[in-house]
């Protein structure tokens, strides 16, 4: 099947009040494992690379990404290409001739007035190539010469003002933020702000992403949903469900050495949890 946008399946999901799956991917096998889940649960499905993970493939984006269009583009499901927190403006750019539909660009580290002309800057260039793009907000800092709190720190939040503001100054087409989630979170123990989820609901007209969604329970996910979340990122999630699967298979199985053996099962790990979780979000 020919690779869909994600501004497409977004903009679907936001129709129908629920949520597309985006699961960041760092192996061929972690994308053959997104396909394989989202052909199981069918279900569209974002796929994303993020700029650590282009790290992790020695700094280069097209070997991973041409693996990637090639697994999608013989899915038995929709599914697009997003290219997830990208700093980089060198990277950025390689997007669009990767195959991306789309690029989420992180400058929320940055002081308020930078961080919004640099978003400002990515959004003119990213409609420029037809790319969808989704930014990120947190707590502003500025007072008393404090830096912005990152938007996955403890107790951050987005406040609903300051969020249109951005939305409406820097031209983005989707904004993830900060109720309560964290990233890399390896128990599923956090709880989200659904009241404030409920004011930016009513304060934003683009879809709200929820991202560090690995360590939300299902109930939390669904409220999520219900409450105008129309883009749930999942990483930690995957490489848990791996790396239990592997090191459970090794130590059953001392003797092995054939890669393909556990990496099989991995994967197979890996394709059960993006089902679920597509299952989970409706």
């Amino acid at each position: 099947m020919p690779l869909v946008t994600t501004g497409e399946l977004v903009t679907r999901a936001a129709a129908a009040h629920r949520a597309v799956a985006a699961l960041n991917v760092v192996t061929l096998e972690h994308v053959e494992a997104v396909v394989a889940g989202a052909e199981s649960a069918d279900a569209a499905v974002v796929l994303q690379v993020s700029e650590n993970a282009v790290k992790f493939r020695l700094g280069r984006l097209q070997p991973l990404a041409r693996a990637a269009v090639a697994a999608c583009e013989r899915a038995a499901v929709p599914v697009a290409l997003h290219l997830d927190h990208v700093q980089s403006d060198s990277l950025l750019r390689q997007a669009a001739d990767a195959g991306f539909s789309s690029v989420m660009y992180d400058a929320a580290h940055l002081p308020y007035r930078e961080n919004l002309a640099a978003t400002r800057a990515a959004a003119d260039w990213a409609h420029a190539q037809g790319l969808w793009i989704e930014a990120e907000l947190g707590e502003v800092g500025g007072k008393n010469g404090e830096p912005p709190l990152d938007a996955h720190a403890p107790g951050a939040r987005t406040d609903p003002a300051e969020a249109r503001a951005f939305v409406t100054d820097s031209g983005v087409d989707a904004l993830a933020v900060a109720i309560g989630s964290s990233h890399a979170m390896t128990t599923r123990t956090a709880s989200l702000d659904h009241a404030l989820l409920a004011r930016l609901s009513g304060a934003l007209d683009v879809p709200l992403v929820l991202h560090g969604s690995s360590g939300l329970p299902d109930d939390e996910l669904t409220a999520a949903v219900a409450g105008g979340i129309t883009k749930v990122n999942i990483g930690t999630a995957l490489n848990i469900a791996m790396t239990g699967a592997i090191r459970d298979f090794l130590t059953a199985h001392p003797e092995a050495v054939d890669s393909r053996t556990y990496l099989g099962v991995g994967r197979a790990a890996m394709a059960r949890a993006v089902a679920g979780i597509i299952r989970v979000l409706g």
